[in-house]
């Protein structure tokens, strides 16, 4: 990763911080409450980019709709979170695997 990519990086992440702002505040809470819950979970494909900017499609498309933020996801925002990642692998799982490993073998 070179230079040119963490700049790139960090003025993706400015404009999508620009568009979670944008959204009406109810949304903006409920989505800094699943950002926290995922960075906890730790999924392996967070940083290619595409769940957390399509987490604010879905609500740019419920504000539009003129729904409330639970509305769209419940009143549980863990399990709504959960069921997002249900099929992605997390560093734990990494973990969990790597301590099932007989010691002193090599993941091949």
């Amino acid at each position: 990763m070179g230079i040119r990519d963490i700049i790139e990086g960090k003025k993706q992440w400015r404009a999508h911080l620009a568009r979670v702002k944008a959204l009406p505040p109810d949304y903006r809470i409920v989505y800094q409450e699943m950002q926290r819950y995922i960075f906890k979970v730790g999924p392996i494909d967070l940083y290619n980019g595409t769940l957390l900017s399509g987490i604010v499609d879905f609500f740019e498309e419920g504000v539009a709709a003129g729904k409330g933020v639970l509305q769209l996801i419940g009143d549980d925002v863990a399990a709504f979170c959960d069921d997002l990642l249900k099929d992605s692998r997390t560093y734990a799982d990494v973990y969990q695997e790597s301590i099932g490993r007989e010691p002193g073998t090599a993941e091949k």
